[in-house]
């Protein structure tokens, strides 16, 4: 039964039917094939009941949230401003371009926004600055993935949400590791442009008085990262109340930057409107299929068959993680995350892990599959964005960044206070 669901999905999506249509049909041919009850009754009250939660109301708020701050100039100026600041490092731009992700995440909750922004306004300098063009490329699509880690994360909030996990909590776990990744994407940097020193580019000049005076363009993404972060840990709001006070709080930067107008919120408002119809029909549908997986008894058939391997904890985690690698190769990271973290949860808390700690870890193979070919998404992003040549060029680029996910997925399995040292010192 295992067998045949797994070949079913990946022949699905092998045809390239939209995911959330994949993973319906899924469940019916499933249901259909393995269970003498019509499970398809339970769809209507399955996504009323869903689509109700509270919590998920988050989501479009923060991709409009997202949208705004795309067309409102804030992350141009804070482009420019973290240029100015790291460009005495060897890679220059290529570290503003990962530091500027690892801001511009803190606002937006979504890798592939995330990617958006940055690639749009950093594509630019290849040529201008003569960058090695597949690592500045490779630095733009594994920066975007920061996006899902670094709090507030759209993904975060759904895996709370499926696992009844604290999503403050989940917040404080990812912010650490968040910081981490950053720091590890700019060592990769630092070692290929010591071992290629003609991959780093022209460096951006600048005094020191220029770089005081640029500070001024990173308060705008602090504050708002206060107000939504902040908001939360002060128990003012709730992750969707601090979505909606960061989506005020980015209406009034688009006023300030002199970029509000009708036209910005028509287009703000139609973008997020694509990108929630999209999340939102995966989420659905991924919840329906959650559910006749179980009621066909596959979940428990997943469960006994990792149990039954008679491995140690360490070792099953690696299965697990090769496994979400493998699966990483094909499957949109949503979709994923939905269909399989009902499935994984529970035996990984069977084996005495925390969930806490492990939904940071499943936050990063999800970016290791945002990188990956031939689905991850990432790359597709900064190639639209590029608009030009081949999307292999992105692909090589990328790759070595990869190393730097699995060195922190090492880490946190080693000293899993990683992650959970923050929460500990806020629940004391």
């Amino acid at each position: 039964m295992l067998g045949n669901a797994s070949l079913l999905l990946a022949v699905l999506i092998g045809l390239s039917i939209p995911i959330a249509a994949a993973l319906m049909m899924a469940a019916l041919t499933l249901g259909y094939a393995y269970s003498p009850l019509p499970l398809y009754y339970a769809a209507s009250e399955i996504l009323w009941k869903v689509s109700n939660e509270f919590t998920l109301t988050s989501v479009p708020l923060f991709v409009l949230l997202g949208e705004i701050l795309l067309r409102a100039g804030v992350a141009e100026r804070m482009y420019g401003a973290v240029a100015l600041w790291l460009n005495r490092l060897p890679g220059g731009l290529l570290h503003a371009n990962i530091g500027a992700s690892a801001l511009f995440s803190a606002t937006s909750g979504s890798s592939v926004a995330t990617a958006a922004t940055i690639g749009t306004v950093a594509l630019p300098e290849i040529l201008k600055r003569g960058y090695n063009e597949r690592l500045f490329l490779g630095s733009l699509a594994a920066g975007g993935t920061l996006g899902i880690l670094i709090p507030p994360s759209i993904h975060l909030i759904i895996y709370g949400m499926i696992t009844n996990t604290s999503i403050p909590k989940l917040y404080l776990a990812g912010m650490v590791p968040g910081l981490v990744l950053a720091l590890l994407f700019s060592l990769i940097v630092v070692i290929v442009c010591a071992i290629r020193p003609g991959y780093d580019g022209k460096p951006v000049t600048a005094t020191w008085r220029q770089r005081f005076a640029s500070l001024i363009d990173l308060v705008p993404v602090l504050l708002l990262f206060l107000v939504v972060v902040g908001s939360i840990y002060a128990g003012i709001a709730t992750p969707t109340e601090a979505a909606s006070l960061g989506l005020v709080f980015a209406v009034v930067l688009a006023w300030w930057n002199g970029r509000l107008s009708m036209a910005l919120l028509h287009d703000a408002f139609l973008g997020a409107m694509k990108a929630t119809a999209m999340i939102m029909l995966i989420v659905l549908a991924s919840y329906f299929l959650n559910f006749v997986l179980s009621a066909i008894g596959l979940s428990q058939q997943l469960t006994g068959f990792v149990t039954g391997l008679g491995l140690s904890p360490a070792a099953t985690m690696l299965v697990i993680i090769g496994f979400f690698v493998l699966l990483g190769c094909f499957l949109e990271t949503l979709s994923m995350l939905v269909t399989m973290t009902p499935l994984v949860v529970p035996i990984v808390v069977s084996l005495g892990y925390d969930p806490l700690w492990f939904g940071i870890v499943m936050i990063l193979l999800l970016e290791v599959a945002l990188i990956t070919p031939p689905v991850g998404i990432n790359l597709y992003v900064v190639q639209a964005i590029r608009k030009q040549g081949s999307i292999q060029d992105v692909m090589a680029g990328s790759l070595v960044f990869v190393l730097s996910m699995f060195a922190l997925i090492g880490l946190l399995l080693a000293f899993p206070e990683i992650a959970l040292w923050l929460p500990a010192q806020v629940r004391s």
